[in-house]
């Protein structure tokens, strides 16, 4: 089992560009500031505990294969130097 690719936890931001980021600049009244909208608060509360949870387990999950590669490695050095002797 591999390991997923990374998720983000900012998908309610919005990603601007080199260019909206120059067009800033000269945004006097704000009209740049937009954001990923959800149609309800409600909606958007779930996506974001969703994410949150998803990103947990990710952590989890990606931990758990360290230890495991880890571990595996520590085994394969022992196990080595045993039959070394």
């Amino acid at each position: 089992m591999g390991e997923s690719k990374d998720l983000e936890t900012g998908f309610l931001f919005a990603s601007p560009s080199f260019f909206s980021g120059i067009a800033r600049l000269f945004d006097l009244f704000g009209q740049f500031d937009a954001y990923n909208a959800s149609p309800t608060s409600e909606e958007a509360d779930a996506r974001a505990i969703y994410s949150d949870w998803r990103i947990a387990g990710q952590d989890l999950r990606n931990a758990f294969y360290q230890f495991d590669r880890e571990r595996e490695a520590r085994q394969g050095n022992l196990f080595e130097r045993r039959c070394a002797k």
